[in-house]
């Protein structure tokens, strides 16, 4: 029989204040610049900046109610638990259960996307290959992952520094490229502002492990908006960067842009470079995100709304392992097994949702004047236009999971009276 060491519920604090911001560096660089731009500036067009612009708007509202809120609960799980603590258990496992499902799928496209650039003819295989490295490293303890982010971090910013450098020294340049043309439209400029907030969601990850932070109440305020601070900076530089080189409508035709960036700047030997650093930034999203869900998945379990068995937390590493197993296996399915090229579009949904919980919960915390309770309402009104612009296909699969997850509760709670009542 297993001794209370190994089923000990509560995780180490391990993390300091750089770990913190550099997880959360690795989750929102990584899929941003070489994920959403592309799609975000084929709904943009020209707009692209003022979409991304939007996106910071409500991530920034997000980031600050995701601050107080772990600030007041620093435990693992994120806005699962604040939903619970602050709207009740139903609303809590609602944004656990989005959250679980839309990242496992961000997972896998991640993973899909490092095949993609280092091998497009066997994406799969590398995916498969990339979920199982990463899983063992987060099992072996997450001050590992916390190290092997930050150099994942450094290796991109330089990336993207080499390709900015590049992009503003070309002849190709024209800063009238960035000029707002006709094809720019308010449900366009939305629509982008949905798909990049998928990219910056990744201050989320530093929430979901404030278990594991140490003085987390000063530490994740301090960490969430100085990596989103940094990242917003590196997403305008380099968008700006492409854009004087590709157009709206150019960046917007690709599937690589930055690679067709280095192209039509005529730095052809740079473009391996590019494609590296493409695979190491979704590595980084990787596992950060793998981090992310295995704790919301431990924290939901912890609860009973998943199994108990997810709960056990390894004696000598101090990581939830059965929980990171799972959701490494559910990863390794789906890809091998689904095509993901929709995955930005649901993740932003199933994210989103994930956030109009949170700022609820953030709104109804204790306030001294109405002030501090805009900022959770501007970031919950955002959530909720931004998940409505988003293509029709991820709005009907996003609210079909929401549906399938109020079900699953639904039907829970009625086994478990019918089981008190006998």
């Amino acid at each position: 029989m297993p001794t209370s060491r190994h089923f000990s519920d509560r995780l180490p604090r391990r993390l300091g204040l750089l770990d913190a911001v550099v997880i959360g560096l690795g989750s929102m660089l990584g899929a941003g610049i070489f994920a959403a731009l592309a799609p975000a500036a084929r709904a943009a067009g020209s707009g692209l900046l003022i979409g991304l612009a939007v996106a910071a708007v409500v991530a920034y509202c997000n980031a600050t109610s995701s601050a107080r809120l772990a600030a007041r609960y620093p435990t693992s799980g994120g806005a699962y638990v604040y939903g619970r603590e602050r709207l009740g258990e139903f609303w809590g496992y609602l944004a656990g259960w989005s959250f679980v499902v839309g990242k496992t799928a961000s997972c896998a496209a991640m993973a899909l996307t490092v095949g993609t650039y280092l091998w497009p003819e066997r994406p799969r295989l590398v995916a498969v290959a990339s979920v199982l490295a990463l899983a063992a490293i987060t099992y072996r303890g997450v001050q590992k992952s916390a190290v092997l982010t930050r150099a994942i971090v450094g290796i991109v910013l330089a990336v993207l520094a080499a390709v900015v450098i590049a992009a503003v020294r070309s002849p190709a340049a024209d800063l009238g490229r960035l000029d707002i043309g006709p094809d720019v439209s308010l449900h366009g400029v939305l629509q982008a502002g949905g798909l990049l907030f998928f990219a910056f969601a990744g201050y989320a990850r530093i929430a979901t492990l404030g278990e594991e932070v140490r003085d987390p109440t000063r530490t994740i305020a301090r960490a969430i908006p100085v990596a989103l601070t940094i990242t917003l900076v590196v997403y305008v530089t380099v968008a700006t960067a492409a854009l004087t080189v590709l157009g709206g409508s150019g960046l917007g035709a690709v599937a690589a842009p930055l690679v067709d960036a280095v192209r039509a700047a005529d730095l052809p030997a740079l473009m391996p470079a590019v494609r590296i650093g493409a695979a190491i930034a979704a590595l980084g999203s990787l596992l950060a995100l793998l981090l992310g869900v295995s704790r919301t998945a431990f924290a939901m379990a912890r609860d009973g709304h998943l199994p108990r068995a997810l709960t056990a937390i390894h004696p000598s590493t101090g990581v939830p392992h059965r929980a990171e197993l799972v959701v490494g296996s559910a990863v390794v399915i789906l890809t091998t097994t689904t095509d993901l090229r929709g995955a930005i579009g649901f993740s932003s949904f199933g994210v989103l949702t994930y956030y109009v919980i949170a700022n609820v919960a953030a709104w109804n915390l204790p306030y001294k004047g109405r002030l501090r309770r805009a900022v959770p309402a501007l970031g919950a009104a955002g959530c909720i236009v931004l998940a409505g612009t988003l293509p029709i296909e991820s709005v009907i699969a996003g609210v079909s999971v929401l549906v399938l997850g109020a079900a699953t509760y639904t039907a829970r709670r009625v086994i478990s009276s019918g089981r008190g009542r006998v």
